[in-house]
């Protein structure tokens, strides 16, 4: 078990080392540089710009000051903040991303697996058409589309749904459930293919043959076994909410780390994008790390191969 951990931990340090390398030169490969913008600049000026953020510099020494900064904990000034910095940014609006991710996936893991087991256990009965029909619709609307359709017909005319902006809890409401429904619907397919799968195992026959009752055996047994697939893609999908959707912070105006990403690609700030790259990747791999270990935890037969090997 101790083995197993440290080899994910040091391959998780290894893919983010990895990732922003590729964020790196990503950024510098990018023609042009945030000033440019700016319009007609004196070249005194300009140069001292790219000398206050070190873009004067060869790129592997950049690089190297890079890295640097970030074993410190530090993601650099934005380019275009004068009064805030990438960290002051990031915690800013991480928080309020969280908020909303958590809320939306309490939803989708509370709604989700019921209703793929509610489709499992009535299949090919209305039920199942019900949920199935809910999930597709679901998994076809974009988030963007149903927060538009949120504003226009949940909160207009509402006193207790904000349009938007942020304060209240009232107002992470309405971008939780926008988030939520892609998650929903889509663990909802997967727990209805997986219950059908364990539901035609041979110790489900077993069970309901020594006269266990229908509850025990498919909570016991069936739910049980049925829900692993769910555990392995919550590291995904949990880490994708907690972060916040991009294009829903920015309709519900909420100042989330979602509406700063998309803030710094339309005004070229660098610093912020990669900043902001390497905190969701972060997030991303420290969910598939906590849930990998999960999964060991509650499926014996792979804690069992992890001790063997």
């Amino acid at each position: 078990m101790a083995k197993f951990i440290i080899r994910r931990v040091f391959l998780a340090i290894v893919t983010v080392w990895v990732i922003i390398t590729v964020t790196f030169f990503l950024m510098k490969a990018i023609p042009g540089d945030p000033f440019r913008k700016e319009g007609k600049m004196p070249a005194v000026v300009y140069e001292n710009l790219l000398a206050k953020y070190g873009l004067d510099k060869p790129v592997t020494e950049q690089y190297g000051i890079y890295l640097k900064n970030i074993l410190r904990g530090d993601l650099g000034a934005s380019m275009k903040s004068r009064v805030e910095t990438v960290n002051d940014m990031v915690s800013r609006g991480a928080p309020v991303s969280f908020q909303i991710g958590i809320q939306a996936f309490i939803i989708a893991i509370l709604f989700g697996p019921a209703l793929g087991a509610i489709a499992a256990l009535f299949q090919n009965r209305l039920p199942d058409y019900i949920s199935m029909i809910l999930a597709i619709i679901g998994i076809s609307v974009p988030s963007f589309i149903l927060a538009t359709l949120l504003i226009q017909y949940v909160a207009k005319g509402s006193e207790f749904f904000p349009i938007g902006g942020w304060g209240t809890f009232a107002h992470s409401v309405l971008p939780a459930v926008a988030l939520s429904v892609m998650p929903l619907a889509a663990t909802a397919r997967l727990m209805r293919s997986s219950m059908l799968e364990v539901l035609g195992q041979d110790y489900i026959k077993t069970a309901k043959s020594k006269g266990i009752s229908q509850f025990a055996v498919i909570m016991g047994h069936a739910v049980r076994n049925a829900i692993l697939p769910i555990v392995s893609q919550m590291g995904t999908t949990i880490s994708n909410l907690l972060v916040g959707s991009f294009v829903v912070e920015k309709i519900f105006g909420v100042p989330g780390i979602g509406r700063f990403f998309v803030d710094s690609v339309i005004n070229r700030d660098y610093t912020l994008i990669m900043g902001i790259t390497i905190f969701y990747a972060v997030v991303l791999i420290s969910m598939l790390l906590i849930v990998d270990i999960l999964y060991i935890l509650i499926d014996p037969r792979i804690k069992l191969t992890g001790e063997a090997a």
